[in-house]
């Protein structure tokens, strides 16, 4: 009973919210803004200067989204790795190594002879942001209350994309004044040093929280709002049941699995597509920048409403919201014409990824036991962020056939359509504060 005592009075110190765990939570989010930078400083530059730069043909679509295909495989299986991993040496060493893994990224992309160097780089670039971006949304996770996650990965998704788009715009501004390989360098090298500083330096290791969340509820001693805690695992389980339970057994976690593919496809289409989409039109590199970057700007600043936007509705509804207005997005970039059109699509697009985004991971963290919860975010990034090689070989294969790209955002609407519809039918609402319909998720 003593030992019972003092093993309660240790994980008392670990008190879950986000005003009490400020501190931290603030590093966190400049942890993922740099995380956010380092991807978002390709999301301009690379796809519209890949065959002037590197040798790729302008009708090879599957030659230039290699490094897509490269960095989503790479990335969704180290989300999945990162997770696991973390449980067994902790967060803040995950994300460390994330960082080490950034920095061949700019030397790769300046040395590069060709555009497999490139694809290379991506590689990396998969391994950094599988393990930096994934322990700062978990680390989020570990340090809030239930009540709350909607806020917390609305605010972690903010800064990542706010980041994103930044980086876009200024990368573009750069390789018009220093050429594109200089431009990226020096960013990328800024970035990565400054990150994995503040990393060792200020972010502190945030598994103690998950480990006092865990002894709250086997104690009964947890106050607030109960979750809804999927059924049909045990409190530790392999990396195989988690993966397999969350990929298929579980139709609130599939049908959320399956919307993370869908959003990656359409992003895959954003990163690489809409920029040579809007560059063939006649944009000049900087306006094609302005619009990618208010693609990733509306995305990141609207997740600090979406996010407690769930938190207060429940989060079925803004992800399917979400996925639909996404599509809407996609469809009208080739029905309107003009700068200021396709701005106004951008901002669509970016709200309707707002919507779904943070709250698909909240909804995840929702019904995940706290001794499986990184396993299962860690599943559930493995099949989004493969959604960027799924859409890049799949759409890929369309624009390659018809030797253009239009067809590809017409499917990836179709298909944005029906993920969406999945999630109505198939997912239940997670929030502990919202009805379900049914009492198991």
């Amino acid at each position: 009973m003593q030992a019972s005592a003092m093993d309660g009075a240790s994980h008392a110190r670990y008190t879950q919210g986000i005003r009490a765990n400020l501190h931290q939570f603030v590093w966190q989010a400049v942890q993922v803004s740099f995380v956010g930078l380092v991807i978002g400083m390709e999301r301009t530059v690379l796809p519209v200067v890949a065959g002037r730069d590197f040798g790729v043909p302008k009708s090879s679509f599957l030659y230039l989204l290699a490094f897509v295909i490269s960095f989503g495989l790479v990335k969704g299986a180290l989300n999945f790795v990162a997770g696991r991993l973390s449980e067994r040496i902790g967060r803040k060493t995950v994300l460390v190594l994330g960082w080490v893994a950034a920095i061949p990224i700019p030397l790769l992309i300046y040395f590069a002879q060709s555009w497999w160097w490139i694809v290379a780089a991506n590689g990396f670039l998969g391994i950094n942001q599988g393990f930096a971006w994934s322990m700062t949304v978990t680390s989020k996770v570990d340090i809030t209350r239930p009540e709350q996650r909607g806020l917390a990965t609305g605010i972690n998704e903010f800064a990542g994309y706010a980041a994103v788009g930044l980086a876009g715009l200024a990368t573009a501004y750069l390789a018009e004044l220093y050429g594109p390989r200089l431009a990226l360098l020096g960013f990328a090298t800024v970035v990565i040093v400054l990150a994995l500083l503040t990393a060792l330096l200020f972010v502190r290791e945030t598994l103690p929280w998950a480990h006092a969340e865990r002894h709250r509820h086997a104690s009964g001693t947890h106050t607030g709002l109960r979750p809804r805690f999927a059924e049909g695992l045990p409190e530790h389980p392999t990396s195989m049941q988690v993966f397999g339970y969350v990929s298929f057994r579980n139709p609130t976690f599939s049908a959320l699995c399956q919307a993370g593919v869908a959003n990656k496809v359409a992003d895959t289409l954003l990163w690489v597509l809409f920029p040579l989409y809007l560059h063939a039109q006649g944009l000049s590199l900087v306006r094609v920048g302005w619009v990618t970057g208010v693609y990733g700007l509306s995305w990141g600043v609207s997740q600090l409403w979406t996010g407690p936007l769930s938190d207060r509705i429940g989060r079925r509804t803004p992800v399917v919201t979400g996925l639909w207005l996404l599509a809407a997005g996609v469809a009208a970039v080739v029905l309107v014409d003009g700068f200021v059109a396709w701005t106004i699509t951008a901002v669509v697009m970016g709200v309707g990824m707002a919507l779904l985004y943070p709250n698909l991971i909240a909804s995840v963290a929702d019904i995940a036991y706290p001794t499986w919860r990184s396993s299962a975010l860690g599943t559930y990034r493995y099949w989004r962020d493969t959604g960027y090689a799924i859409g890049a070989l799949v759409l890929g294969l369309i624009a390659q056939a018809r030797g253009d790209v239009v067809p590809a955002f017409w499917f990836t609407a179709a298909w944005l359509v029906a993920s969406g519809a999945w999630v109505l039918l198939r997912a239940q609402e997670t929030h502990p504060g919202h009805p379900s319909k049914s009492k198991r998720s």
